[in-house]
């Protein structure tokens, strides 16, 4: 696993799991913990990188609302502060998925007949 597949997964399991479950609508990570808790020395700039990276932002459902720190932005005082946009993409449906991408996608339609199971005995009834 690489450095910033390390730092990502870190983040991931220890601030933005943790704030999604809590229902937080932000989270902020400063690049001086993430360095620390994984026992890195001068990696400050890999873990800075990771922390921005649009991969990142999009397999977490992230927005980066604001960078704090020097213009460098390759500090351990750097912290960013994220907003949730979304489902992880690590949730959502793939595309490839075909027809199981597609589950759920009429259960408002259905809801409003009262539900799938009520429609299909109405349907039946009808042909009978």
């Amino acid at each position: 696993m690489s450095l910033a597949d390390q730092v990502k997964e870190f983040a991931r399991l220890q601030y933005i799991e943790p704030a999604r479950r809590r229902g937080d609508a932000t989270v902020r990570i400063v690049a001086r913990d993430v360095h620390k808790e994984l026992n890195l020395v001068n990696r400050v700039p890999s873990v800075c990188t990771a922390l921005q990276s649009t991969r990142f932002l999009q397999e977490n459902g992230l927005l980066l609302e604001r960078r704090e720190g020097p213009p460098s932005g390759q500090s351990t005082t750097v912290a960013y502060t994220y907003r949730f946009s979304e489902r992880p993409a690590a949730l959502r449906p793939s595309p490839a998925l075909g027809f199981l991408g597609l589950r759920g996608i009429a259960r408002e339609i259905y809801r409003e007949l009262g539900g799938a199971e009520q429609f299909l005995r109405q349907r039946r009834d009808d042909h009978v």
